[in-house]
């Protein structure tokens, strides 16, 4: 028996009781360490497609254009491929990916038939201004038009680069070239892989081979999107960064040229190539259940017929984009119908929040979305969510 202050005390009960408090504790700092906000995610991994519209991720093909033979050199074939009678049909075959597993397990934002909105907020609503307001939270009045001038902003990867959770455990690897001036990789030395850059990995054979390969292909402002995807997969495999972007190009080249048929084709490599990371992510013990994906796009485009291949401050639609999140942390509410406004220069301080602001230099302006977050989740941050407000 002890006694303490008059009290006596059954030693076998007490060392029992304290032992316990001692496990409780650890899972309790455990839980803490993985995410200073309280939530399970230590890993993030962004995905951009470049150029995509809100209309095809929630409606599929677009009825007018996939039977335009001006913007789709076989018809028939491709009505074959991404066609249906209506649009859960048609965004089912378009995106299998997004419109199975995604929208069962995770969130996304942006269907604008239930008023539900996610926008651009700078003025140009080209790709330079769009990446610099997902990664900065800035909306310069006056932004590169989409050349290789470095950008003065602090973008968020470089903040998580500097905290202590992070440093060294971030990687960037984008089909288009111009990225290493928009992540100003000159000042901060993120390890950035864009174009037709190689990997040069030591004692490594299937990071030769994709070496090889873009060895020996044409060098363009865009790589092809399926080599950028096997480059991060094998970086991924060989280092297990915490931090990943991924971004993805060819869409809005395909747009650009009027090719609707090719358009669709990308975005569908696209889904089947975000399927592959998240198998990849779920299957590795190091980041299965501790990774969330945030995808999303840069701009908008025309939403009319003959606008669809052009974006910018002159074609409407251009500034309306889209959303979709998965992972530990995020509710699994699938395709938001609840009216909402969000905005694209809230991502940055959404990224920064889903590893638990980390401390560190330069952390993004502004709030982050409010998005839908598991019942454990809330209990264990202690704060509750309100669907009703999306965003700021």
């Amino acid at each position: 028996m002890w006694s303490y202050a008059g009290a006596t005390f059954d030693k076998p009960i007490v060392m029992k009781t304290f032992s316990t408090f001692l496990v409780v504790l650890f899972f309790l700092s455990d839980a803490v360490a993985q995410s200073p906000g309280g939530g399970s995610s230590r890993h993030l991994f962004v995905i951009t497609i470049d150029g995509v519209r809100w209309q095809e991720i929630f409606k599929g093909a677009d009825s007018l254009l996939i039977s335009d033979e001006e913007y789709v050199k076989d018809t028939s074939l491709t009505r074959e491929l991404y066609w249906g009678s209506d649009a859960d049909m048609r965004r089912r075959r378009l995106m299998p990916f997004f419109w199975t597993t995604l929208v069962r397990k995770g969130v996304l934002l942006g269907n604008r038939a239930f008023d539900n909105k996610v926008n651009v907020k700078n003025f140009y609503k080209i790709s330079y201004p769009g990446y610099n307001e997902i990664f900065t939270g800035h909306t310069d009045a006056f932004i590169s038009p989409n050349l290789a001038i470095n950008n003065k902003n602090i973008n968020v990867l470089e903040y998580l680069n500097s905290t202590s959770a992070y440093h060294g455990k971030v990687a960037v690897f984008t089909s288009w070239s111009i990225f290493p001036y928009i992540l100003n990789e000159s000042r901060n030395g993120l390890p950035i892989n864009s174009g037709y850059e190689r990997l040069n990995e030591e004692h490594d054979y299937e990071a030769d081979l994709i070496d090889s390969v873009q060895g020996n292909m044409p060098e363009t402002h865009t790589r092809h999107d399926r080599l950028t995807y096997i480059s991060a997969r094998e970086y991924i495999r060989q280092h297990h960064p915490s931090v990943v972007f991924l971004g993805l190009g060819e869409t809005d080249e395909c747009a650009h040229a009027g090719r609707y048929d090719l358009y669709l084709q990308h975005v569908a490599d696209a889904d089947r190539m975000i399927a592959e990371l998240w198998y990849a992510v779920q299957t590795d013990p190091y980041y299965k259940d501790s990774t969330t994906f945030l995808i999303t796009t840069d701009h908008g485009r025309g939403w009319k017929s003959n606008k669809w291949t052009t974006h910018g401050f002159w074609a409407k639609g251009s500034g309306d984009i889209w959303l979709a999140m998965l992972g530990p942390d995020i509710a699994p509410e699938g395709e938001l119908k609840g009216r909402g406004q969000v905005y694209q220069k809230q991502l940055a301080a959404t990224m920064a929040a889903i590893l638990g602001n980390p401390s560190g230099k330069g952390h993004p302006p502004g709030k982050p979305i409010v998005l839908p977050r598991p019942a454990e989740t809330q209990r264990l941050a202690g704060s509750p969510v309100n669907l009703a407000q999306l965003g700021n």
